[in-house]
């Protein structure tokens, strides 16, 4: 062989361990996908709290579609692999989700667990007991969330709950909880401000459903009743009389109807009152829709007081302050009716 081309070969085999080398060099340990916690809440304000406070680091779904009553869904036998797939479920208590919870005992999975916010936020001598939620039957009314200071108790609940299942992400569920815990304390001032505009005699509230309670008790109205009894049905011709005496008497200047269930009996009521009837109030379904900024719990409260204030003949000026948009970019399953 010629010196030229023993040459020419070695700078070949040269080259070629060269490329080798550098390729092993560029090499990157396979990475393993860490498995993040699986979350299933019930109604959407919960699911909009947890989702604040977790971020990115869980797998989260809402289990009760928003639009649906609550107090009657029944889970469908599909929604038990959801269930018990489940490392943590967190729900609202006081029988709000009995048919659920259920459901949720009879699929947990071994070392899951299920998580009520309700009794862990108020004491007994705090609950409240109404028309749609009478004492004789037990169950105190369970809608305190639409307190926004029960909500930053609810909030503080899910970040130890979650740091309890997931402490290596501790700093993250801390942080997002601060930041939550702001903007619900902004919240929570924006409507002390804009209830103080609106007329003492206007304070009162005639709705549909008893929702209404513990943010009643907290800024100062009275609920002078509500349309759906106990059993949910239509309220009896002789409730309708009295509560058509009730608003003429305490001249109330609106009633109010929920968006997600239209009630004609309501708006009968309102219209033989002569007062103003308004179908556009939330308790457990966010506007807009997944991924919008006011698609959630904030900015379901910021317009519910918008729509209410303003029809008791406040302003709502204070509530321009209030960012409804989640802190965290976490996304969650939340189911729609629609």
């Amino acid at each position: 062989m010629k010196f030229t081309s023993v040459m020419t070969w070695l700078a070949v085999l040269a080259l070629a361990f060269f490329f080798t080398a550098c390729g092993r060099q560029e090499e990157k340990p396979a990475t393993t996908v860490e498995k993040k916690p699986n979350i299933v809440t019930t109604v959407a304000p919960i699911t909009s709290i947890v989702e604040n406070i977790a971020g990115d680091k869980i797998q989260l779904a809402g289990i009760i579609p928003e639009g649906i009553n609550s107090h009657t869904f029944e889970p469908i036998p599909s929604d038990s692999k959801l269930l018990s797939s489940a490392d943590l479920i967190i729900l609202n208590g006081f029988d709000l989700e009995t048919p659920t919870l259920k459901l949720a005992q009879a699929n947990l999975k071994t070392g899951a667990s299920i998580y009520s916010l309700g009794d862990k936020t108020i004491k007994e001598a705090d609950y409240i007991f109404d028309f749609s939620f009478p004492k004789e039957q037990g169950h105190p009314n369970p809608h305190l969330w639409l307190n926004p200071e029960y909500a930053m108790r609810y909030a503080t609940l899910v970040r130890d709950e979650l740091i309890r299942l997931d402490p290596k992400n501790k700093a993250v569920y801390e942080q997002n909880a601060a930041q939550f815990l702001k903007k619900l304390e902004t919240l929570d001032q924006a409507i002390k401000e804009a209830a103080q505009t609106i007329p003492q005699n206007n304070r009162r509230l005639l709705t549909y459903h008893d929702s209404w309670p513990y943010f009643a008790r907290r800024y100062g109205f009275q609920v002078i009743g509500a349309v759906q009894p106990s059993d949910f049905a239509d309220p009896s011709p002789r409730e309708m009389v009295r509560l058509i005496e009730q608003i003429k008497k305490a001249k109330v200047p609106a009633v109010f109807g929920s968006e997600v269930f239209p009630s004609p009996v309501l708006e009968q009521i309102a219209r033989e009152a002569k007062s103003r009837y308004i179908d556009k109030l939330r308790d457990d379904e966010l506007p807009g829709k997944p991924g919008d900024p006011q698609h959630s719990y904030i900015g379901m409260m910021a317009e519910n007081m918008t729509i209410m204030f303003e029809a008791l003949g406040g302003s709502t000026e204070a509530l321009k302050k209030v960012d409804p948009a989640p802190v965290a970019g976490a996304h969650a399953d939340y189911r729609r009716k629609d």
